[in-house]
């Protein structure tokens, strides 16, 4: 079965109203992971026995009448920097890689879970999350579904490829510099980072990305993300920043008129340099919007700088207080050489650098409010750039860029801002590109609106050649 040609919602119905079972859509899932996994890598564990337990415990609910929940039924992967139960926990890094099965669900996965959701196995992340690209020492390389010479993105690459291939209908992600936003743009689908809060940390361990970390579902479609929302919102006792739901549905929301009044469209953010291709199609669908009769204020100047040094000032300052006390033990080379390089530059950041760093967050977040004017949300790109090639650099006008293709994100971790991709169409390379669509805060439900709109605008195929149909 591919996944890509139906939805969450329909799915759900199927399984309720017995035209499907959900031992049926678990195993259609695992026979798409072993179908797809030797070209992709995107799951890095498995467990048909538990899985199919699991889905029998939902269909034997279902016969006896009983309440089974919105997402009845639904294969779920979870990014491997979260528990579930009975899965290892690996975090994507050689140091973890003989850890015990996780004896207890994560927050995010419970709540899936108790929603209906059936867990099929694991995707791949980098060690910790902490870079745009999903490859390492214990799995290696996660690849894209639209060309698996390229990269899928990260760090919830194991979910977009698998996504974006058809392989399952639903997956986990978190996002502390663009982790879902990125790789749902490299792999050509919508993922949103929620305001912080919207979908509970939580448990008895700190964010491994701190004030940075945002979870979340990951769909291939808008409204299929709003209902899985739906079923994670709500306080949580265990996070101190968890948000209490006002009771609506954000999956209802998207049923009426999505078409923004006014966007800000600012292209550079005041500070990025941008690939004119990227550009160009961007601009081209922002045109389409103004076509459509959404009001579009063009505004050159966002910020004065990058803000992205002091993005990693406090990403590098997480890292280094959870690893840095391994330096100079044996477990230290277990640790990637360019995670290694961001926990000594953590370990030399002092407490003023941190501290300065979390006022600018302030001032980033002051400085978005204002450019925002009464503008329901602000569109920029995603990402500057094209993706890497396996082995090589995202790339800028032909020249290699560093980390600069995916400049655009970090930032609105640290205003906590809502914000989303959208996919818009192909490159010239036959890869998909992506505008982002920043929020007021706590305003998840307008980002919500216009990434559906802008889905249903520019209408994408879900289409990647090598998914489970290749």
């Amino acid at each position: 079965m591919d996944f890509r040609t139906t939805t969450v919602e329909a799915l759900v119905g199927q399984v309720r109203e017995r035209r499907l079972s959900a031992r049926e859509l678990t195993e259609a899932a695992l026979a798409n992971i072993e179908a797809t996994n030797p070209r992709l890598n995107a799951v890095c564990a498995v467990d048909p026995k538990r899985a199919l337990a699991e889905a029998e415990a939902v269909d034997a609910r279902l016969a006896k009448g009983d309440a089974v929940g919105p997402l009845a039924g639904i294969p779920l992967l979870v990014k491997d920097l979260e528990d579930a139960a009975g899965y290892k926990t690996t975090y994507g890094s050689a140091l973890h890689q003989e850890a015990a099965p996780a004896r207890a669900d994560s927050v995010l996965v419970g709540r899936l879970k108790a929603a209906g959701c059936v867990v099929i196995g694991k995707a791949n992340t980098p060690a910790f999350g902490f870079k745009a690209l999903t490859e390492n020492i214990p799995f290696g390389v996660t690849r894209n579904p639209w060309n698996p010479a390229y990269h899928a993105g990260g760090s919830s690459g194991g979910s977009a490829s698998a996504l974006a291939a058809g392989v399952t209908p639903l997956a986990t992600g978190s996002d502390g510099g663009g982790s879902i936003r990125i790789p749902a743009a490299v792999c050509g689908f919508s993922g949103i980072k929620c305001s912080q809060g919207q979908a509970p940390n939580g448990g008895p361990n700190a964010p491994g990305s701190g004030v940075l970390a945002v979870k979340g579902p990951m769909a291939l479609r808008v409204r299929d993300t709003a209902l899985a929302l739906d079923a994670v919102r709500g306080a949580e006792p265990t996070d101190p920043y968890s948000l209490p739901s006002d009771g609506s549905s954000w999956r209802r929301a998207l049923d009426g008129d999505n078409r923004p009044r006014k966007v800000i469209w600012s292209p550079t953010l005041g500070f990025a340099h941008v690939d004119d291709e990227v550009l160009a199609h961007a601009q081209a669908v922002v045109d389409e919007l103004a076509a459509a009769g959404v009001e579009v204020v063009r505004k050159d100047k966002v910020w004065d700088e990058s803000p992205n040094l002091a993005w990693f000032v406090i990403w590098a300052a997480q890292r280094a207080r959870a690893q840095g006390h391994l330096k100079g033990t044996a477990d230290w080379e277990k640790i990637d050489a360019d995670l290694r390089d961001q926990i000594e530059a953590g370990l030399g950041y002092g407490a003023a650098a941190y501290a300065q760093s979390l006022d600018l967050a302030h001032a980033l977040a002051y400085r978005l409010n204002e450019a925002m004017e009464d503008a329901d949300v602000l569109i920029t790109l995603t990402l500057a750039g094209h993706p890497p090639k396996i082995g090589g650099q995202g790339m800028i006008n032909g020249q290699p860029s560093g980390a600069e293709w995916v400049q655009f994100t970090p930032a609105i971790n640290m205003t906590r801002n809502p914000a989303g991709s959208a996919p818009i169409g192909l490159s010239s390379l036959g890869l998909p590109l992506s505008l982002q669509v920043i929020g007021r805060q706590k305003s998840d439900v307008a980002v919500l609106k216009a990434l559906c709109f802008l889905e249903d605008l520019t209408d994408p195929k879900f289409a990647a050649p090598h998914g489970v149909s290749a």
